[in-house]
């Protein structure tokens, strides 16, 4: 395997198409574009990218201890086989077109537009900020310690399992398919609209009309913040939540049951079948 130690590069595609096997040691990656593209078999230690659009079009490479500073906005679009441990990301729009991401213990403050149309990703104890819009389109997610700032979240995601996340996000999960959520904190309005086959256990929930136009949706032993109101309106669901929830709206079938609803809201609206069971218990 070739190694570069303690160098600067910068400019247009300085190590373009390293294919043979790469070791980046101290490696300062300046202004410029496209320094690793057509790359594989890379291995990225304690470097520092500042330029635009470094792994592009990448194949099995390794980043450990790094920084992506802002100017290395974009860095991984249509790659393949990625991990990352230890990283600090600064650089918007990150992770695009990927089959195949391993994160763990990541940073990244300024995450907008980030893991869109990806699939195969795995993410342990990686927090998330001013992430607005990520995941969208996402495949094969599978998640454990994660927290998340930032609104329009796993939208259109399908397929995912999410485990010890405090997710402070509105309209997450829309239109979302096979997502299961547990020992969870999720904040923020209008959650999971028009999603399928969404199962939340031991979650918490806060957010105004939460789990509206739900199909399939399953909660087991979750608890409601008091902000949480109007939920389940036109919703399939099978609820079991532990205390209070402030008022249900309109569920179309199933059952919910609750320590207590504040408010059951049941009126010409309603959408047949029209015979979801509301027990207090």
């Amino acid at each position: 395997m070739k190694t570069i130690k303690d160098q600067y590069f910068e400019g247009e595609r300085p190590l373009y198409a390293e294919r043979g096997g790469l070791r980046l040691e101290n490696v300062k990656i300046g202004p410029g574009e496209s320094s690793l593209k057509e790359g594989a078999n890379i291995e990225a230690v304690n470097c520092e990218f500042s330029g635009k659009y470094p792994f592009w079009e990448c194949g099995g490479f390794t980043v450990r201890n790094c920084v992506f500073r802002e100017g290395a906005r974009a860095a991984l679009w249509y790659t393949r086989d990625c991990k990352m441990y230890d990283t600090l990301v600064e650089a918007p729009k990150m992770f695009r077109r990927i089959d195949g991401v391993y994160l763990e213990n990541v940073r990244m403050p300024m995450a907008q537009e980030t893991f869109w149309d990806s699939c195969n990703l795995r993410l342990r104890n990686v927090y998330t900020a001013d992430a607005n819009y990520i995941f969208m389109h996402c495949e094969n997610v599978d998640i454990d310690g994660y927290e998340l700032h930032g609104n329009y979240s796993f939208q259109y995601v399908k397929n995912a399992v999410i485990r010890n996340a405090n997710l402070q996000t509105k309209d997450a999960f829309w239109e979302s398919e096979n997502i299961t959520v547990y020992d969870s904190v999720i904040n923020g309005e209008f959650l999971a609209w028009y999603s399928k086959n969404l199962r939340l256990v031991r979650c918490k929930i806060g957010g105004s009309q939460p789990l509206c136009y739900c199909e399939n949706l399953v909660l087991e032993d979750c608890t409601f913040l008091e902000d949480a109101d109007l939920a389940f309106e036109y919703s399939s669901v099978q609820a079991k939540v532990i205390g209070h929830i402030p008022s249900v709206k309109n569920p179309r079938s199933g059952r919910i049951e609750a320590g207590s609803i504040g408010e059951i809201i049941l009126d010409q609206n309603i959408k047949q079948p029209a015979d979801c069971e509301i027990v207090q218990l």
